[in-house]
């Protein structure tokens, strides 16, 4: 049975694992009726949480799961996430943290969900220009018209969690009740910083990529030929093994499998239940782009590692080490451009 979760301070009941749906679509599975399937098993197993953004497959995503909902009519069970701040268009406000765009995303999300409400709306990633001011006070008003319960960022570095929390007192405005970082046996930096942030200021934790992006699959193993993806393609910095710290990544898989071999466990079991031990973690998502991918990641959120387990993990990780900077998920401008590092 299910053990649900309270989503930070708000009173929200979640399931440990979040159903995310990033491959419904055109990004991963493009069959509209086998992704209904997969989110049917996923509510009738205990998920109650469903993760989506516009900018997925570009707002397709968003579609499938709003058609699957309204054919099970199971909208009203389900804690609904999305997520607006990526490019949709190729105008210049099509994009980012304005008032402006957020107005209009929520309204196009709101459609292709086919609900009149968002459970939990989400700013994807920071926008460096925009006033985090500006954007708590759009996704306010979007909250007392009724269209968004709750707030939440995802991806932001810790300074920006606690700047976000403090303009939300200041005015006062609406906070963003939960962070949703990227967080997994290789991609530890976060335990240095934002959950701790996190915990301080009562926010819940919604952790993606638990899988590192399937290299904790158990496709990624030394002696064998390694998969061939599209995200592999898109991202080759975090996949090409000609790169170092992507070797450092498949050196520490192999001591991972063997763990969770060790523990009676697979290498995808102990690294959701990985997650889900942390204290200030309250939701892991899951990703699924097939039903088989499902199956072998429902039940992780039942597996309780030991502390000999978890300190065995943190020997072959340490705790608050990322093996590859380039799976944190989010780049700071100011080392893309030099031109913000110099004074002219």
């Amino acid at each position: 049975m299910t053990e649900y979760r309270v989503l930070g301070r708000t009173g929200l009941q979640v399931s440990p694992l979040c159903l995310g749906a990033m491959m419904f679509g055109g990004w991963g599975n493009p069959d509209p009726d086998e992704s209904a399937r997969i989110i049917d098993r996923a509510l009738d197993s205990g998920v109650n949480f469903i993760d989506t953004a516009d900018v997925y497959a570009r707002g397709q995503s968003e579609e499938y799961v709003g058609r699957a909902l309204a054919k099970s009519g199971k909208r009203d069970q389900v804690v609904l996430a999305t997520k607006c701040h990526g490019v949709m268009g190729e105008g210049p406000n099509e994009r980012g943290n304005s008032r402006r765009w957020i107005f209009q995303a929520v309204e196009n999300s709101l459609r292709r969900l086919g609900t009149d409400w968002i459970d939990l709306y989400q700013i994807h990633r920071p926008d460096p220009h925009t006033d985090v001011e500006e954007t708590l006070g759009a996704l306010t008003d979007l909250v007392r018209q009724g269209k968004v319960r709750y707030l939440g960022s995802s991806t932001f570095p810790a300074h920006q969690v606690v700047e976000a929390q403090w303009a939300a007192r200041r005015r006062p405005l609406e906070r963003f009740v939960c962070e949703q970082p990227p967080y997994s046996l290789l991609v530890r930096g976060i335990e240095a910083d934002v959950l701790p942030v996190a915990e301080k200021y009562d926010m819940g934790v919604i952790v993606w990529s638990p899988l590192a992006g399937g290299w904790l699959t158990g496709r990624y193993r030394k002696g064998q030929e390694l998969p061939r993806t599209r995200r592999a393609e898109r991202l080759p910095q975090r996949y090409d093994l000609e790169l170092e710290p992507n070797q450092r990544k498949l050196d520490a898989v192999e001591q991972l499998a063997r763990l969770a071999e060790e523990a009676g466990l697979t290498l995808i079991q102990l690294a959701i239940a990985f997650t889900l031990r942390h204290r200030a973690v309250t939701s892991a998502i899951i990703g699924p782009r097939t039903m088989e991918h499902l199956e072998s990641q429902l039940g992780a959120d039942e597996v309780r590692l030991s502390d000999d387990v978890l300190d065995r993990i943190d020997e072959i990780v340490p705790p608050g080490v990322t093996l590859n900077p380039a799976d944190a998920g989010w780049q700071p401008p100011e080392l893309a451009d030099a031109r913000l590092r110099r004074r002219p």
